[in-house]
């Protein structure tokens, strides 16, 4: 029996039968679980704070600023190359 890291509620958790990596979900709060480790058995809270969606969008950005080619590009040498295009 181990316990939730988010509202100590016990979750019945067999180390046999869980796989490192997999995700349970508390049945009291809900929250979602990452087991990192099976013998024992231990579980980190997946964070929900929406920490890892500004990461997200971060790529996205850079990705919008890549050439055609994948090379990411300097605005001023965008603003040299609309000139050439000229």
């Amino acid at each position: 029996m181990i316990r939730c890291p988010e509202c100590s509620a016990e979750i019945d958790v067999d180390e046999d039968e869980v796989e490192e990596g997999e995700i349970l979900s508390c049945p009291e709060c809900e929250s979602e679980l990452e087991v990192s480790q099976t013998h024992p058995v231990h579980l980190n809270l997946i964070s929900e704070d929406g920490d890892d969606d500004d990461d997200d969008d971060d790529d996205e950005d850079e990705a919008a600023e890549e050439s055609e080619n994948g090379d990411l590009i300097d605005e001023d040498e965008e603003e040299e190359e609309e000139e050439d295009e000229e």
